[in-house]
Parts: structure tokens; C-alpha cells; sequence
């Protein structure tokens, strides 16, 4: 199954391309890591992804649903998004558990219906993420990285086939960003887990569990593939404009600049 299928894809906004000749394909069983700096066109392609912004020339399919042809309201249930603005709508004073079963009504406020076996998942998704210590704390009490551990729980809780996280360790420290990770990295164990799309500015984040990686630069593709094919000091020297070495640590890549 094809998760994602971007053909020729541009969106330009006031005469300006934010995103060019994008091609771009995920297959069910990826799982994606998107690099670029700020400006890259990260969240532009994603909002795409979303619906939430129509392609000014090219294809977009997502889940087997091309655009134009689906309703991209009930696509939209099919897609977990962790995302900066998701985390500015959430109340301060709702409770942990509150807030993960309201990702099945697709709300960050009020719902109804809420069952018992809603709360039993939330419970289980929460302890899947290391967190279910959680349960019964307002989100303003709750840590950074656990906002996000919450966060992401709530994305699971409608089953979603895409789980797409746009820079979730930002403002971690280095502990609590490697919590988050093995977190992540158990979700994927998980039989019938979403493809994931992990958005960051920080090769070092870009775990085994990638198995492939987008690099994003002034609105287009500057490579794709798999780890190992794009974490070469040559075509990351170009990415950056900066002469910089690749080195593996413990499966992950990093990168030095030469004195």
C-alpha cells in the first residue's frame, strides 16, 4: 500500500513557489524521518499532506486517496498530527486522560460519549508511552516532554494510519528528548502501527527507527532515501553550504564541522 504519493507538486502563494517540484513516495512499512532548516518547506508540505492547503499544480494522494476525489474531512480521521499549534489549543487545567480520548472526536475542548472503553484505551496508550503515571494530572502541572507523550497519545486514540509528529522535541532537554524517542520507537513495535512522518532540525534525533529520510531545502527535495544513502559527508556538505563531516554513533548519524 502507498501511504503518501506527491507527484510534481508546487503551491505558490503571493507569486512566490513555497514549494517546487516536489516528488515524493511512502510505502506502508516506512517510516520517514523530514530534515530541513526553517523556511525549508517542512510545514507547508505537511499542512498539504493535512488538506489544508491545495497544490497550485500537481498530484496528491495520501492513504490511497487522491485529492479531489475524497472527502478530506474523513481523510483527516485517518491522520494523527503532533504538532506547536496543536499544543498552544490544549487548556492548562484539563486532565491528562481528558485530553487523550478527545483525540477520537478530533476536539481539544469538551466531547461526548466518552465510555469506558474510551478510558481503558486512553489508560493503555498512555502506558505504551511510559506515562500512565500521568493519569489524573492537569496538563499545565505535566513537563514538556510528557506534554508531548500526551500529545501523542491522543493521536493514537483514533487508530490513525499516518502519525505525523512536526518537531516534538523542541525546547527537550537531552533526557527528556531520548524519553521521548524510546517512546516513539515503541509505538512502531506496536502491530499495526501507523507509518510515521518525524519532523526535526536535528540529525542526531533521526534514530534506527527511521528507515528513510526527506531532506527539505528552499522548497524542494534535495535528496531522499534510505539513512545510509543520505548521510554522506559530501551531499551534506552541499545540503548545508557547509563543509561537514558524517560520523555513526550508537546507529545514528552526526555531524562535525572540520576545524
Amino acid at each position: 500500500m502507498t501511504i503518501i504519493h506527491v507527484e510534481d507538486v508546487s503551491w505558490r502563494r503571493n507569486g512566490k513557489y513555497i514549494l517546487n517540484d516536489i516528488h515524493w513516495k511512502v510505502n506502508k512499512g516506512e517510516h520517514w524521518a523530514i530534515l530541513g532548516l526553517n523556511g525549508s518547506g517542512k510545514t507547508t508540505l505537511l499542512n498539504m499532506l493535512n488538506g489544508y492547503i491545495w497544490p497550485t499544480t500537481g498530484k496528491v494522494t495520501v492513504l490511497n486517496e487522491p485529492f479531489g476525489q475524497t472527502d478530506i474531512r474523513a481523510l483527516r480521521k485517518r491522520i494523527g498530527w503532533v504538532s506547536s499549534s496543536l499544543q498552544e489549543r490544549i487548556l492548562a487545567t484539563q486532565k491528562v486522560e481528558q485530553i487523550v480520548i478527545s483525540g477520537k472526536f478530533g476536539s481539544t475542548g469538551l466531547y461526548d460519549d466518552r465510555s469506558h472503553l474510551d478510558e481503558e484505551k486512553a489508560y493503555t496508550l498512555l502506558e505504551q508511552l511510559q506515562c500512565a503515571h500521568l493519569q489524573g494530572k492537569e496538563y499545565g502541572v505535566c513537563s514538556q516532554g510528557e506534554q508531548q507523550k500526551v500529545l501523542i497519545a491522543r493521536a493514537l486514540m483514533a487508530d490513525p494510519e499516518l502519525l505525523i509528529l512536526d518537531e516534538p522535541t523542541n525546547g527537550l532537554d537531552f533526557i527528556a528528548r531520548e524519553k521521548l524517542l524510546d517512546a516513539i520507537t515503541l509505538i512502531t513495535e506496536e502491530a499495526d502501527s501507523p507509518t510515521l512522518l518525524f519532523v526535526t532540525h536535528h540529525v542526531e534525533e533521526i534514530s534506527p527507527l527511521f528507515t528513510h529520510t526527506l531532506l527539505m531545502k528552499n522548497g524542494t527535495v534535495f535528496s531522499k532515501g534510505t539513512r545510509n544513502e543520505i548521510f554522506q559527508s559530501t551531499s551534506m556538505s552541499t545540503f548545508f553550504d557547509k563543509n561537514v563531516i558524517v560520523e555513526w554513533k550508537f546507529n545514528r548519524p552526526s555531524l562535525t564541522i572540520p576545524e
